[in-house]
């Protein structure tokens, strides 16, 4: 096969494809200043729906976002429609792929997962307010809502998003890739002290993400659609509102999870006609991958983290986040590698 060919067969199996039928997407020729994201936002919404008053149109601005800038428009008094207007920060563009970001926001809303998508603009996007309340860390302890996050997550995992094709991981290409953005940072004229104080070295990084890549490969864990930002304010029960301090006092017990698991299991079969029985070793199993997956979400988001830290607009300490997510990964590391998965 040429390299043309394979370079073509490789897009194929990781494309994201959106279904025949869906709506096609606007695009705004509109530039909306994140420091003034209201007054962009008026523009936006007097294409979207021009048949509302100006002088009733009322705004509501998110702040928990870490990555985006988010304000909700919507007439007075009436919470019916709430247009969402989203910003991109400030480089993201270097960490997430927008147009496959579009797509899989399509994928998910035919499949009723997401919110519908109104439009895009230079800089973000317009979607459907989805009423209901955006969850936290108590939440998602909750014995019936944690069966129904399981459930959601198993419905969007079971979604076939790559028509056709057998799908092909892009953790480690992206994880790569974020590690190519941070190592500039890790040279011996780097200005961040507290980088070269707190952050674990370039060389020690990318002997664990090989590790990692070498290991984690081996565990026959399935290739999937992910949302890739899974945080409990992303998670809408149906009353409002990113990122806190991660306390993993509140990690599950391997007795919570494993009920999480089980439930997660059965949808999964349910959805993809596999039955619904879940066995032992079926549990087992993915007790054992999902918590050795763990230590690379640990690595990416702290990857993510020190990018940010570089230049995210927003207030919020993200070199001390990327901390806390590279100590928890080596805190974990020797009792993740104890498990095995079972023959």
């Amino acid at each position: 096969m040429s390299g043309i060919n394979r370079q073509l067969n490789h897009m194929m199996e990781t494309e994201i494809h959106v279904p025949i039928g869906s709506p096609t997407i606007r695009k705004f020729q509109i530039f909306v200043d994140e420091h003034n994201v209201t007054e962009g936002a008026m523009k936006l919404i007097k294409e979207l729906r021009p048949g509302w008053d100006p002088n009733l149109i009322r705004t509501k601005l998110f702040t928990d976002g870490t990555t985006n800038k988010l304000v909700g428009c919507y007439v007075e008094d009436c919470l019916d429609d709430v247009v969402l207007v989203r910003v991109y920060g400030n480089k993201t563009e270097l960490i997430v792929d927008r147009d496959n970001e579009l797509k899989s926001f399509q994928v998910l809303h035919a499949n009723g997962c997401a919110p519908r998508l109104y439009c895009t603009f230079q800089n973000g996007i317009c979607y459907e307010f989805m009423q209901g309340r955006a969850l936290d860390t108590q939440d998602v302890r909750d014995p019936v809502l944690l069966r129904l996050i399981a459930r959601e997550m198993a419905r969007i995992h079971a979604i076939h998003a790559h028509n056709g094709c057998i799908p092909k991981p892009n953790l480690w290409i992206k994880m790569r890739k974020y590690f190519s953005l941070v190592a500039t940072e890790f040279t011996d004229q780097a200005s961040n002290v507290r980088i070269q104080q707190e952050v674990p070295s370039q060389e020690v990084l990318e002997q664990e993400m090989m590790w990692m890549k070498e290991h984690l490969s081996q565990l026959g864990s399935p290739v999937v659609l992910c949302h890739n930002d899974l945080l409990c304010k992303n998670i809408i029960h149906n009353a409002k509102e990113g990122m806190s301090e991660p306390d993993y006092n509140l990690y599950p017990s391997r007795e919570m999870q494993l009920d999480w698991l089980h439930t997660y299991l059965q949808a999964y079969k349910l959805f993809t006609k596999k039955g619904e029985e879940v066995s032992q070793l079926e549990l087992e199993t993915l007790y054992v991958q999902v918590n050795k997956f763990a230590l690379a979400s640990h690595f990416f988001w702290g990857f993510w983290a020190l990018i940010q830290a570089k230049y995210s607009t927003i207030e919020f300490d993200f070199l001390g986040y990327a901390v806390l997510r590279f100590n928890q990964y080596f805190k974990t590391k020797p009792d993740v590698m104890a498990l095995e998965i079972p023959k």
